[in-house]
């Protein structure tokens, strides 16, 4: 079971490193629901004597006022053999043997975080310490808890300090070490009172009781330490630290250790609890909790970093990937964006996506609508042709058939369909400018970059603007070249049409002739709808050729040839992506590797069980 809390050790590490240590984050942390011991206890309450007994080294800062400033993270290994030494996360490749040298360490990483003030800070520092005297065990030290500021602290001390230490022992994972002294009542504990706040039913908080061998004569800890004063769901455990004297005296831990186990034993209040009370059984006791806590939050260690990775996962693609350093890396970033807008694109107009059937709307029903709107009898009514019929004859009148008339008639009744022809490009030029919108809404690598989607998007307008010209011209050469020539074969086969129509070779004497008047109307009405039903599928054809497939084809051709001209810091002007972008997707991408990492330990060890 050891490798469980050096399981938790290495991920405690790794978030260390990334500056991941249990504070608020927009960031999801790892930090929280890892399981470890949080050291509670307010100033002068022997906590830093309890965890120096628990370790066996002297190598905690000491003296007046607010010692311990920063929370320490301290890590115990234990090896089977070899001599002791000590490792500093800020330090990784030097290994500290003397731990007068480690006291100062922690001394000077605290004011280099602090500055040379009395301030605290919630950034940990964090020691691993390997010895075959120790247990595996993981403890979490943070500042002792005060009720007055002293000379150079701001007001706010007391409760930055409290606010700190509650944001450790709130969460559920935390276990709580909660340091009081023998000495004092314990209803004024501080440790007690900010437990009880947070651990009302004591589920997770181990009482600690010092300074017993400093109790008034005649008074004991019994009540305590059998937890009749104040229950707790774990028995209490008494220590015996070191005193003042011997901390003076440089007194070897492993005497000190010799001499508690005596002192419950030899003393009569204590002798029948002696085999739960010490320092040495304190570290064991912990460290076989903390083994059987780790174990139960395994599998939901699991499932939060298995989502974890996954929501990590799809905020990197939404951000998109970094930018490249070098021109050829930035190129080539460029076209594939331009090229993931363009496959949007394409999808809009083949249906894929939406917007590309108000295409065929424009074909289906606007062109039809518009044609139908020109109301090409009202143009042949009776005294139109009449006035056309005549003024075609000049001053000589016809004498077998007006033709100068019908060709009159015809073209001023073709001539009028340029106008839906015309609107018909336009309409359908203002459809795909709209898909030019909507794909680049649509395109999330453009979200990184606004120059760049400002830029594809006036490359792709102008583009669209060239394609409704060539268009129009196109379309309207359909229209002119129906105007142009007239189909002879429609009216060779009039004069056969006898019953209907007549022969329209008349006397000159009755051109005027209503009956006659009307039946050209009539013709040329028939060859005119003849013309617009041939146009309403060439005008679309057409449009479709000049605008929507070339669209598909070559969009972004010529910002294609543009962008190979640029060099280095132009191209860099189309990635100004935001920094805020760019420092968010580096954290997210550490936050990520730890998380994969978290999850190829975690299931190495849950595998071996």
């Amino acid at each position: 079971m050891e490798n469980l809390i050096s399981l938790v050790n290495k991920l405690q590490r790794a978030c260390t490193a990334l500056g991941d240590h249990g504070e608020e984050s927009a960031l999801p942390t790892l930090w929280d629901s890892l399981p470890a011991i949080a050291v509670v206890g307010g100033q002068s309450s022997g906590k830093s004597s309890v965890l120096e007994s628990i370790v066996g080294k002297d190598f905690l800062p000491r003296g007046s006022g607010i010692v311990t400033r920063r929370p320490l993270v301290l890590q115990l290994h234990r090896i089977d053999e070899g001599r002791e030494y000590a490792e500093f996360m800020h330090l990784p490749r030097k290994r500290f043997t003397d731990f007068a040298a480690v006291r100062k360490e922690i001394q000077d990483e605290t004011d280099r975080e602090t500055g040379r003030t009395k301030q605290i800070s919630p950034v940990p520092i964090h020691l691993s310490i390997y010895s075959p005297n120790v247990v595996n065990l993981t403890l979490v030290d943070l500042p002792g808890l005060t009720k007055v500021a002293v000379e150079g602290q701001p007001d706010s001390i007391v409760t930055d300090i409290e606010n700190m230490v509650r944001s450790y022992i709130e969460k559920p994972n935390c276990i709580i070490l909660a340091i009081s002294p023998a000495n004092q009542d314990l209803a004024t504990s501080d440790a007690i009172k900010i437990s009880r706040d947070v651990d009302p039913k004591g589920e997770r908080t181990f009482g600690v009781l010092t300074k017993i061998d400093l109790m008034d004569k005649g008074t004991d800890a019994v009540d305590i330490l059998e937890g009749r004063s104040y229950k707790l769901q774990f028995p209490w455990i008494g220590v015996v630290n070191r005193s003042q004297a011997d901390i003076n005296k440089s007194v070897d831990m492993i005497a000190a250790r010799r001499r508690e186990r005596e002192y419950f034993a030899n003393t009569p209040e204590y002798k029948h609890l002696a085999h739960r009370m010490g320092s040495e059984h304190l570290g064991k006791m912990l460290s076989k909790h903390l083994e059987q806590v780790i174990k139960s939050r395994i599998p939901g260690i699991q499932s939060l970093i298995s989502k974890t990775i996954a929501e990590l996962e799809a905020e990197l693609k939404r951000l998109g990937k970094p930018i490249a350093t070098d021109a050829g890396g930035k190129l080539y970033s460029i076209v594939e964006i331009c090229r993931i807008f363009d496959g949007i694109y394409k999808e809009h107009l083949d249906g894929v996506r939406s917007g590309g059937e108000k295409i065929y709307n424009v074909f289906d029903n606007q062109l039809p609508a518009a044609l139908k709107r020109l109301q090409f009898d009202k143009h042949l009514s009776m005294e139109n042709v009449r006035k056309l019929i005549t003024e075609a004859d000049g001053y000589q009148p016809h004498l077998i058939a007006p033709e100068q008339g019908y060709r009159r008639l015809i073209e001023s009744s073709l001539v009028s369909i340029r106008g839906p022809a015309e609107a018909a490009v336009d309409a359908v030029h203002a459809i795909l400018k709209e898909l030019v919108h909507k794909a680049i809404k649509e395109t999330l690598e453009l979200k990184q970059y606004p120059t760049l989607r400002v830029e594809v998007g006036n490359a792709a307008f102008d583009s669209l603007d060239r394609m409704r010209e060539e268009s129009k011209k196109a379309t309207l050469k359909l229209v002119d070249m129906e105007c142009s020539y007239l189909t002879v074969d429609f009216f060779r086969k009039l004069p056969q049409d006898i019953e209907k129509g007549g022969n329209p070779t008349h006397s000159i004497f009755d051109r005027y002739n209503d009956s006659y008047l009307r039946r050209i109307g009539t013709t040329v009405l028939a060859y005119v709808n003849m013309v617009c039903a041939s146009l309403r599928n060439s005008i679309p054809k057409s449009i479709v050729y000049c605008q929507v497939r070339e669209a598909k084809r070559s969009l972004l051709d010529h910002f294609f040839t543009e962008l190979g001209k640029k060099e280095n810091k132009q191209l860099s002007s189309l990635l100004d992506e935001d920094p805020a972008v760019m420092e968010r997707r580096s954290a997210l991408g550490k936050r990520l590797e730890l998380y994969r990492n978290a999850q190829a330990e975690i299931d190495a060890v849950a595998w071996a069980k």
